[in-house]
């Protein structure tokens, strides 16, 4: 059995589907130089959620159709953000945007005292200052590198996590797995569907697609969050991503991850962006954030208090590190979650931990996210309730290795073609010009996979839902 076949049923199994015909994945020669099944472990992700998207539409229209995800397509997916192309590059965002006002030596992979090596992420500018004030030497590679050496790993670890910054241990699989935290989420699937509240049943009506007259509201950024709310578009979500002005962003992860959906404005800071957002809840079936752990909660919108307010509503919460445990709050990147998990030490090596050629478990975890978010209405429309969704990065990366390994002489790896990248591709007129990006890597027979609004900048759009 390929493995993304056996993902695929694993899934399944967690939304208590039988694996069927009418869902195939089409395991194609190996597109990424990794050990891990990175490619077979999205495709399943994105079959899974393409399974029930069309049990959905069976609820709606009575009729059955197919779903078919090719591995090569989903491998170029991986690394979407590098496939975008603009028409006329004075419109096309800056690639890093704010990540280049953070730009610091004090990034990568770092050798400590104890010869193990930590992984400085330096985020946003924030972030980036906090970081330095801990290592409190000059910004140059060459002092970086001397202050890391005097620290002992773990200490200079958790003195980061202390004042918010980011960084991660290169573990092995083992050394992650024993933690107190890898032992908490290890024990969770790597998608918890829960109810958490009473609603009467939300049967779907007549439209045409598995998602028409769902209304999501996207309080994410980079890369898993928007993920899933752009995965939902694909089958007919209508989709608001809501941001800050205040609040720093990558406008090229935005033109990626911003298909499909309205965007606005909300200072959550405010009372009257509070309120605003309140009255969008009310009219919305789907709240999907990444906030660190609390922070909404402090702001008045936990999930118990947002099931109690807009009773069937279905919550999803992303992370890093998982939701329960020591580590539930620590701020944390794609790159943090391969460094903690393992994946980073099968990579390259004790010696030389490596990360993956992709964005292996921001993609994939969206797209679990998005899978989980399609039970929770699937179970709302035959039983009634409100539900929590959760996921993390890390529970992904566990997940991915569970799957087992690869050959790493990858003989048998042939990279996604600049041909195959343009068979892939659709064009489309956007908020910043002609652009040229990745379709959906899911196919369906009966009802086209598609995002129907172009991508836009943030806050192009007022922050209320349109008249029907």
């Amino acid at each position: 059995m390929r493995v993304a076949t056996k993902a695929l049923s694993q899934l399944l199994a967690l939304a208590g589907r039988n694996p069927s015909d009418e869902v195939t994945i089409d395991a194609g020669a190996r597109a990424l130089k990794t050990r891990f099944f990175a490619e077979d472990a999205a495709a399943a992700a994105l079959a899974a959620g393409g399974a029930i998207a069309a049990d959905l539409w069976t609820m709606r229209s009575g009729t059955k159709q197919r779903v078919h995800v090719s591995t090569r397509e989903v491998a170029a997916g991986l690394v979407s953000f590098m496939h975008q192309k603009f028409g006329d590059e004075s419109l096309a965002p800056p690639m890093r945007g704010q990540l280049d006002a953070a730009r610091t030596a004090a990034n990568g992979f770092q050798k400590t005292r104890d010869r193990r090596f930590i992984f400085l992420h330096p985020s946003f500018p924030e972030s980036t200052k906090r970081l330095l004030r801990v290592l409190d030497c000059p910004d140059e590679p060459d002092a970086v590198k001397a202050t890391v050496a005097r620290w002992d790993a773990m200490d200079l670890e958790n003195a980061i996590a202390e004042v918010r910054g980011c960084a991660a241990v290169a573990r092995s699989p083992e050394e992650w797995d024993a933690s107190e935290q890898g032992r908490i989420i290890g024990a969770r699937p790597v998608v918890e569907v829960i109810k958490i509240g009473d609603s009467n049943p939300a049967p779907f009506k007549r439209g045409e697609r598995p998602l028409s007259g769902m209304r999501v509201l996207d309080l994410t950024r980079v890369l898993a969050g928007p993920t899933c709310a752009r995965t939902l578009a694909q089958y007919g979500a209508d989709v608001m991503a809501i941001s800050s002005p205040n609040l720093p962003s990558v406008p090229f992860f935005v033109t990626d991850t911003g298909h499909g959906k309205l965007s606005a404005f909300v200072d959550l800071k405010t009372k009257e962006g509070r309120e605003t957002l309140l009255g969008l809840v009310r009219q919305s079936d789907v709240f999907s954030q990444g906030y660190r752990q609390g922070a909404l909660e402090q702001l008045g919108f936990g999930p118990v208090t947002l099931a109690a307010l807009r009773p069937g509503i279905v919550v999803t919460e992303i992370n890093c590190y998982g939701h329960e445990g020591p580590w539930r709050g620590r701020a944390g990147w794609e790159q943090l979650a391969q460094t903690a998990s393992g994946m980073a030490i099968v990579h390259g090596g004790e010696e030389t931990p490596k990360l993956q050629p992709g964005a292996v478990t921001d993609y994939t975890t969206g797209y679990l996210a998005a899978f989980g978010t399609l039970v929770a209405l699937a179970r709302r429309a035959n039983y009634g309730g409100s539900y929590l969704v959760r996921v993390s990065l890390t529970q992904t990366a566990m997940w991915i290795r569970s799957l087992g390994f690869a050959d790493n002489s990858f003989d048998d790896v042939e990279p996604v073609s600049p041909a195959e990248v343009r068979s892939f591709s659709v064009e489309s007129e956007t908020g910043f010009g002609l652009m040229t990006y990745l379709r959906p890597a899911v196919q369906m027979s009966q009802t086209p996979v598609y995002w129907a609004r172009p991508v836009v900048p943030l806050g192009t759009h007022p922050p209320e839902w349109p008249k029907n």
